[in-house]
């Protein structure tokens, strides 16, 4: 069994069909990728798999437990975390702040729960560990809106790995970002491949074909092709979309 399922999701906003019969599988380790034109339902799909659009119909699986129409802090606590295209940080914060706030046990103090942060040096270890995964250790005390726009992004993954999670969805993670910080986001995408399982939309299909295990594509919100990036490569519908040029 994956480790995250989606079976025959279907969506409707008023009259239009925005999902349909939508079904996908993420097994445990590995990276999977989503891709499709603008406009295809790739992000109203995650927000149906984290909770944030409960489907008219179709299940969503997780562990083997049914989370279908769970809410977004629920299915967070299970184990699932999620960036965004457009990034959640608290911009007045330092970066340790951002991450230790997210930290499980920091989140359990309640009241005044970064003083009881600071005062853990066991917590403060942990911050700093996940700081320094992302690359970012050196930039703890600085305040997270002075940090260069590719840095923020790293700053929102260590935020959703402080979470501790088993399965971390990435929504557009090279939006907004040159080439610099598109090669540093996919050195710390290839560290974290093996740690947490990994689910992520992107546009940059060098990118994604770089990374992904697998890929789902998703046009007129339906999985129209689905395989590694080698059988991707050779699909006849992707190969003649502007998809395939891409890849």
């Amino acid at each position: 069994m994956a480790l995250f399922e989606a079976h025959e999701l279907h969506l409707r906003f008023g009259d239009r069909v925005v999902l349909e019969d939508i079904s996908l599988s993420f097994e445990a380790g590995r990276l999977s990728g989503i891709m499709g034109p603008n406009g295809a339902g790739k992000t109203t799909c995650f927000n149906v798999l984290t909770g944030r659009y409960k489907p008219d119909r179709g299940r969503v699986l997780f562990d083997g437990a049914d989370i279908t129409g769970r809410s977004p802090q629920a299915i967070a606590r299970l184990g699932i975390a999620r960036s965004f295209q457009l990034m959640n940080l608290f911009d007045e914060f330092t970066v340790f702040e951002n991450v230790a706030i997210a930290l499980p046990a920091t989140r359990a103090r309640g009241r005044n729960a970064l003083g009881h942060a600071y005062a853990d040096p066991a917590l403060v270890a942990e911050a700093h560990e996940i700081l320094d995964t992302v690359g970012l250790a050196a930039r703890a005390d600085d305040i997270a809106k002075a940090l260069p726009y590719g840095e923020r992004r790293a700053l929102e993954i260590a935020v959703a790995l402080a979470c501790r999670p088993k399965l971390l969805f990435l929504d557009e993670p090279t939006a907004g970002l040159g080439s610099d910080g598109r090669a540093r986001l996919a050195e710390l995408v290839r560290r974290l491949k093996g740690q947490v399982t990994l689910v992520m939309i992107e546009h940059d299909m060098e990118f994604l074909f770089s990374l992904a295990d697998d890929i789902s594509v998703i046009h007129w919100g339906q999985v129209i092709a689905h395989g590694s990036p080698t059988e991707l490569r050779t699909n006849p519908w992707v190969k003649n979309s502007n998809l395939g040029k891409l890849a």
